[in-house]
């Protein structure tokens, strides 16, 4: 890998605690934090280093208890961001250049296809390859049936129901842990992604806590974001679980919108008019005769609308937010002429 700077060596972030990095080099394991200049140049938070990100980095040579110092990020292949809570217009990076993103959700009363289809939005989006992992197969009275309920929702994404308690379903996930493969794994609270961690890893990495009397839930365990290697070589990523995905698309691109719902997209290019609104009104659409005839299940159409009306929302406040946005270097450079107009007038005073 290229560095591109001199005295600086690369590393990859396998910890975050707030601002505080662990990263891994050559050198070894390292605490990190960002520069002041990193800091000064970033302008927005998906600037700033998460898991998984490969950086260039100073590191403390050895017998030195000194931080490491991160002074560049390199380009991420791939990136699972959702939108950060509240009215602030800005995004969060969960998980960093990973190969697949396990979307995992739990076979109880915790199980919610419009969920999976929100989180298929933004994995198709990250540039990972999305796997939906149905945990807790042990207690769904009929498990197969759940199975090709996401197989419906989730066309051309491998499905598989594994149980870490009754130790099913591993060897279908061996595919995907291949020597330097990286893994993310994603979900709501309490669906078991920490257990799945320390199933898939043979060791307790994480601290699991047991279910929630009363509705079926697990309880919060992850905190904090950690990259932990496999026996078997491949890096597995826990997160801490969101209870709500908000959809965040920085380019404003239909690409994860898309994928996640191709089956209504491919019906819709079928529509007589390409310019098709798919309302009652409209004659020779694809999707309405779909809806009609039961092929197109309403609440999934209902959540294509939602999702597209969302991200098309997101992307406008973004646009707006662009235009009104004032870069570090476009600062610098305003402050600059406002500095030479202030000494040509004291100049000309005089």
């Amino acid at each position: 890998m290229q560095t591109g700077i001199a005295g600086l060596e690369p590393a990859r972030i396998v910890a975050q605690f707030s601002h505080l990095y662990r990263l891994a080099a050559e050198s070894g394991e390292h605490l990190a934090e960002v520069t002041g200049r990193y800091s000064f140049d970033a302008s927005r938070k998906t600037d700033y280093p998460a898991v998984g990100d490969w950086v260039l980095a100073s590191v403390p040579k050895p017998g030195d208890s000194s931080r490491a110092s991160i002074h560049a990020l390199l380009e991420r292949s791939s990136a699972l961001i959702r939108k950060e809570a509240g009215q602030v217009q800005d995004g969060q990076v969960v998980a960093a250049n990973m190969d697949y993103l396990f979307l995992t959700t739990a076979m109880n009363h915790d199980f919610n296809l419009r969920r999976i289809e929100r989180y298929l939005v933004a994995a198709w989006e990250s540039g990972s390859t999305p796997v939906v992992l149905l945990t807790k197969a042990d207690l769904a009275d009929d498990p197969d049936d759940l199975v090709r309920q996401v197989e419906d929702a989730a066309p051309g994404v491998p499905v598989h129901a594994v149980s870490a308690q009754e130790n099913e379903g591993l060897e279908q996930l061996r595919p995907y842990m291949r020597p330097g493969a990286t893994i993310a794994v994603a979900g709501s609270s309490g669906v078991g992604k920490s257990t799945l961690l320390n199933w898939l890893a043979g060791s307790e990495e994480q601290r699991v806590q047991g279910v929630r009397g009363g509705d079926d839930r697990g309880r919060h365990t992850t905190t904090h974001r950690e990259l932990f290697r496999l026996p078997g070589g491949a890096l597995l990523m826990d997160t801490p679980g969101m209870r709500e995905l908000q959809l965040w698309d920085s380019e404003g691109s239909p690409d994860g919108h898309a994928g996640a719902f191709s089956d209504i997209e491919e019906l819709a290019s079928r529509c007589r008019y390409t310019d098709c609104t798919h309302s009652k009104r409209e004659q020779g659409c694809a999707v309405k005769s779909a809806l009609a005839d039961g092929t197109l299940d309403a609440g999934r159409y209902e959540n294509y609308l939602k999702t597209g009306r969302e991200l098309a929302r997101v992307a406008r406040k973004e646009q707006s937010a662009a235009r009104k946005t004032i870069t570090p270097a476009e600062n610098r450079l305003r402050n600059k002429q406002e500095r030479r107009s202030a000494k040509k007038a004291t100049s000309e005073w005089d």
